[in-house]
């Protein structure tokens, strides 16, 4: 089980071209750009979880607000962000953003643009929208899968490592999350080989294995 996969597969085609013409960009531009959206929060994510403080902040706001229900209308929430309307809660990207990347956003929309051939304005449209769909699929696998501290950890570090490795976006993670997170990826890489197995039993039991 493919955590990029889980994640990209919650956008529909139909939701793909509202974004494409909401940023002016074609569908395969944006696709492109939602990867290294979803895999520079996640590697965020991972990176903050390398301390106690981080996944600890992290759990409470999976318990708090995001229970995996916004997965049930992802369509809906993006024509309300996309229309202007005040997004609080489980699809308060920009809070999301705040917490997982800090200032280092637009560092991230910079080097995500220029993989993708977008420019950092069009990026940081669609990074407040994807971000509750990172922490919807966490926090279905949390409230479904039962997940402690150290599971959630686990799944985080594993999937960090899974999108690393992924030949079809080494080098865009290369660069995003090298200059975003600095010594965050060597951290990741320190973690348990088990991360990988323990993601792949609960997304793919949550998820439905491909």
């Amino acid at each position: 089980m493919n955590l990029m996969e889980i994640l990209q597969g919650q956008i529909s085609d139909d939701m793909l071209g509202q974004l494409s013409q909401h940023i002016g960009a074609e569908p395969q531009q944006t696709a492109t750009a939602a990867q290294g959206i979803f895999a520079t929060i996640l590697g965020g994510l991972a990176n903050n979880a390398t301390s106690e403080n981080g996944l600890s902040s992290l759990a409470s706001a999976l318990d708090k607000d995001h229970d995996g229900s916004v997965l049930d209308d992802i369509m809906g929430m993006a024509t309300g962000m996309l229309s202007g309307q005040q997004a609080t809660g489980a699809a308060n990207g920009l809070g999301i953003l705040g917490h997982i990347l800090g200032d280092r956003q637009e560092t991230a929309a910079e080097q995500i643009g220029q993989s993708s051939g977008l420019n950092a304005g069009q990026i940081m449209k669609l990074m407040p929208i994807l971000a509750p769909i990172v922490m919807g699929v966490l926090g279905r696998a949390k409230s479904q899968g039962n997940l402690g501290l150290g599971d959630l950890a686990g799944i985080l570090m594993g999937g960090a490592q899974q999108v690393q490795q992924d030949s079809g976006l080494g080098g865009l993670l290369g660069s995003v999350l090298g200059s975003v997170l600095g010594g965050g990826q060597q951290q990741q890489q320190q973690q348990p080989a088990q991360g990988g197995d323990l993601m792949s039993a609960v997304l793919g039991g949550i998820f439905g294995r491909r």
